[in-house]
């Protein structure tokens, strides 16, 4: 519970997002097998959701690159597994999810990575997400990195960084 107020005020304090190079999509499964095709899209830093953290000590806390994939490959089996949210991702390329959310972790924990995928907007249009929903994924993402043995506080750091992204992602 305390992650959740914890949460609740970083929304609060969003942080801008950040600007840099915009580049044209115009395949973006081409080179990702098992991906569906998806509209093309302006490809951006800021689609990420947020600016990416100063220095590595965050990156090294997640255990870098592997430590990353395994908590995105823990969140989205956790989340599948989920009676309360599991139907959220019955009809979504599940290939794409596992691959943007690796992305965006990994930029936004200052790794050596690019996002590439949509903006937070566009990526949860039209999915119906409800705060409860948001709050339930979070509780998930926290399971997943204390599987990982991500300490606390670096834990509640990245997830101010993620609290933001609420507002483009839920819709009711």
């Amino acid at each position: 519970m305390i992650q959740a107020l914890i949460l609740a005020a970083a929304m609060a304090t969003a942080a801008p997002t950040p600007s840099g190079p915009t580049f044209k999509i115009e395949h973006p499964s081409a080179t990702h097998p098992g991906e569906e095709e998806v509209a093309p899209y302006a490809a951006s830093p800021a689609n990420a959701g947020a600016v990416e953290f100063e220095g590595d000590a965050l990156w090294k806390a997640f255990h870098e690159k592997a430590g990353v994939d395994r908590v995105v490959d823990d969140l989205v089996d956790r989340s599948l597994a989920n009676p309360a949210i599991s139907d959220i991702f019955k009809s979504h390329d599940m290939v794409r999810l596992r691959r943007t959310l690796k992305e965006q972790f990994c930029y936004l924990l200052n790794g050596p990575c690019d996002y590439s995928g949509r903006d937070m907007k566009a990526a949860h249009k039209d999915m119906g997400l409800q705060n409860t929903d948001f709050n339930i994924l979070v509780e998930e993402l926290q399971a997943a990195m204390d599987h990982e043995k991500i300490g606390f506080r670096d834990q509640n750091r990245f997830l101010a960084k993620l609290a933001p992204m609420q507002r483009q992602a839920v819709e009711r």
